[in-house]
């Protein structure tokens, strides 16, 4: 959110979770009052011996009526679409991305790490499932503490180094909610409401109120209180995105990443890559290219209003060949590029026709990789590990939100 809206986003984000502290409640209340128990055996506890459903799909049946079947019907659809997609597929691709950085290490090329992360993750998730809600529940119950305390304890030793800083930071994301300054979108009239925009979708994204997901998890709670159970779910809202999300915020806004371009491979062909131009309002919008982009002494040179490369949608200024190191400064880059960049083959194209698949230059992280930069350049006093703690922390997120999210589909 702060890579594409600001740091004002978070602002945005915190207004979702209060109201969605509401919606939460009302949808986990109303999926224990209409949930579906099957009861099962003798005696006091005979209830929870069979088996339980709920969810929107029931209470939108139960509490509407017969005439609205369809929207049931729907909307059981819809979750077990996203349950693919916005749960397993984006969790899979966060912890890919994540590791893949550290390919070298192993040896292996990023595709191959991936590939092996991914098989592990499910594997993972797959024995966990198969082991019923009993087993989820034990597992998620493990790891979820477990990440939190460590995620939250590195991020407020990075806030306690830099006292100073937090007051200015709290300043920057209340004045930038509603008057965002320059940044990745660009500047003019309707970067606001792309601050907005990005603060209350990954807001949502953090929390789930609305979704229908949370409530087919709360149905199975043991209570004869939907009340009590509405009350207990309305607190994820505000310890996933006031709390968590917000020292995440912090950290990112008091170590300056968010808008700090380090050194990096620039990968000619994936996805992160793509074409920008300014338009109207300020917003960077997705353009067609030229065939080609002349490169002169590592600057692109384009006419105002031609589109230009783009990594993770901010422009990129400088390319090169080679960098040295470990590749963490500007002053590591190598040879700057003298050529053409060919955007229908992806490829670059030197002076002496030599063709280059990856290039190096200096972009703005964004998602996972931003808050690794993050914490690594925040505990820098202690080492340079604290990127291993979003590592870790994405590596467990990844794994208990896919159990969940299969759990739902």
């Amino acid at each position: 959110a702060i890579h594409y809206g600001g740091p004002g986003a978070l602002l945005w984000m915190w207004v979702t979770a209060v109201l969605g502290m509401a919606t939460k409640f009302s949808e986990v209340t109303l999926a224990q009052y209409y949930r579906d128990v099957d009861i099962a055996g003798d005696g006091e506890e005979s209830q929870w011996l069979g088996t339980v459903s709920g969810g929107p799909m029931y209470y939108i049946e139960r509490g509407l009526g017969s005439n609205w079947t369809w929207m049931a019907v729907l909307s059981a659809a819809l979750l077990g679409i996203t349950s693919f997609l916005t749960g397993n597929a984006n969790q899979a691709n966060s912890i890919t991305d994540t590791l893949a950085g550290y390919s070298g290490l192993v040896g292996l090329e990023p595709f191959t790490v991936k590939l092996i992360v991914a098989a592990i993750v499910a594997g993972i998730v797959g024995l966990v499932i198969i082991g019923g809600v009993t087993r989820i529940g034990r597992v998620t119950s493990i790891i979820a503490p477990i990440m939190a305390a460590i995620y939250v304890l590195g991020g407020l030793v990075i806030l306690a180094f830099n006292t100073s800083e937090v007051p200015g930071a709290f300043a920057s994301i209340v004045t930038n909610a509603f008057n965002p300054s320059s940044g990745v979108a660009g500047t003019g009239a309707g970067i606001f409401m792309l601050t907005m925009i990005y603060g209350v979708q990954r807001g949502l994204f953090s929390n789930e109120a609305g979704m229908g997901s949370a409530p087919i998890a709360h149905s199975a709670a043991q209570t004869d209180e939907p009340v009590s159970e509405g009350v207990v779910a309305l607190l994820e809202p505000f310890i996933d995105t006031i709390v968590i999300c917000s020292i995440t915020g912090l950290v990112i806004v008091v170590t300056g990443v968010w808008d700090d371009p380090v050194p990096r491979e620039l990968d000619l062909d994936a996805g992160a890559h793509s074409y920008r131009v300014e338009g109207k309002g300020g917003i960077i919008a997705n353009e067609t290219p030229p065939t080609e982009i002349r490169i002169v002494d590592g600057g692109a040179q384009v006419a105002e209003g031609t589109p230009e490369f783009a990594w993770n949608q901010a422009v990129v200024d400088s390319f090169f060949v080679g960098c040295a190191g470990d590749c963490e400064t500007a002053s590591d880059l190598r040879q700057p590029f003298n050529g053409v960049l060919n955007t229908e083959r992806n490829v670059a194209i030197a002076e002496d026709g030599t063709e280059y698949a990856t290039l190096y230059g200096s972009a703005v992280e964004s998602g996972a990789p931003l808050t690794q930069l993050a914490f690594t350049r925040g505990l820098s006093p202690l080492g340079d590990w604290g990127g291993l703690i979003v590592v870790f922390s994405v590596l467990l997120f990844a794994i208990s939100t896919s159990i969940s999210w299969s759990y739902y589909g």
